[in-house]
This record gives C-alpha cells, sequence and structure tokens, in this order.
C-alpha cells in the first residue's frame, strides 16, 4: 500500500468503517505533530482511555 500523500510505501495504515488510509514515516510524524498542536490529541486519549505517563 502507498502513502495517502506521496508515492512511498506505507509504514503505517489504519482501517475505519471500510475506509483504509495508509502513511509512510514522515508524513506519520507530520500528522502526529500537528494532532499534538490540537485539541484533536486530547478528545483522542479520551475516546481511547489513555493515561498521560
Amino acid at each position: 500500500m502507498r502513502c495517502h500523500y506521496c508515492d512511498r510505501n506505507a509504514d503505517v495504515s489504519v482501517d475505519k468503517d471500510g475506509v483504509r488510509v495508509a502513511l509512510c514515516e514522515d508524513h506519520f510524524q507530520e500528522r502526529l505533530e500537528e494532532l499534538a498542536d490540537s485539541d484533536a490529541l486530547e478528545g483522542l486519549r479520551e475516546q481511547l482511555d489513555i493515561d498521560r505517563a
């Protein structure tokens, strides 16, 4: 599977309700950084019941 943003092989893929998105390592890291700067990450932590260490 290829990265959603570029033509490299995907390192991470997520499937939800039949929709699959795959990302290479670089784009995965970029998305994580964007999420870390937003309130979306806190909402995700709550949904997944993740405690901060």
